[in-house]
């Protein structure tokens, strides 16, 4: 969800109220998927790289998220919601880690939508982080499963399609041991200007691929 604070520059305001615009487009952004028939979707929110803004911006985008959660709880139990938090969250301000266990906990038997918000994560950090989980049980040869089984969210299928705004062309550390057969897309859309009609956008012009993980394609199997 990238270009907040490019939005705000060039409406000249703080680059925090780009950080307002931001949440309101990532509930609508929820709300959209859910109506779509989308049953998983992950939100970057704050990266482990993201402690290095100012110190204010960081205190700021804590405060901005429990403040719509807590907001928002009755609206994501009525919309049978089901939040969840992937990354090291024990590690983050108190008040953070209490308000995500408790929205976790009050919407974890709702399931028309998983909606995962990756707060202080790194995509190394999680691989490294399953690593040693795996050591600490003793296992001395790894395979494929078990650092999938000792992911942080083990449960969930990895992604079909990640979308990135604002003209940003990388990964930046997201989610890159299940994205290995992800489609990508890439928009120069800032994320605050992004509406229905682009993430539909997306949608269809992901439809219109094929994937082959690796095999060749259905047309290239039937030539003689």
């Amino acid at each position: 969800m990238d270009g907040n604070g490019r939005w705000a520059k060039q409406r000249g305001l703080k680059r925090t109220m780009g950080h307002e615009r931001g949440a309101k487009v990532a509930e609508d952004v929820i709300q959209w998927a859910s109506d779509l028939g989308i049953r998983y979707l992950t939100l970057y929110s704050f990266s482990t790289e993201n402690w290095k803004r100012p110190k204010e911006e960081v205190s700021f985008l804590f405060s901005l998220m429990v403040r719509y959660l807590e907001s928002r709880l009755n609206k994501i139990i009525r919309e049978n919601v089901r939040v969840r938090f992937t990354g090291r969250i024990e590690e983050l301000p108190q008040e953070v880690f209490d308000v995500c266990k408790r929205i976790e906990e009050k919407s974890k038997n709702n399931s028309k939508i998983d909606v995962i918000l990756a707060v202080n994560y790194g995509g190394r950090r999680e691989i490294v982080d399953a690593v040693n989980k795996i050591i600490s049980k003793g296992i001395k040869e790894i395979d494929i499963k078990d650092i999938s089984n000792n992911l942080y969210l083990p449960d969930v299928p990895d992604p079909e399609l990640i979308i990135r705004t604002s003209g940003e062309i990388r990964i930046s550390n997201f989610l890159l041991w299940q994205i290995a057969y992800s489609e990508l897309y890439f928009t120069d859309t800032l994320w605050p200007d992004f509406t229905k009609d682009d993430l539909i956008k997306a949608i269809e012009n992901y439809s219109n691929r094929e994937r082959r993980f690796g095999s060749i394609s259905s047309d290239e199997g039937s030539e003689k």
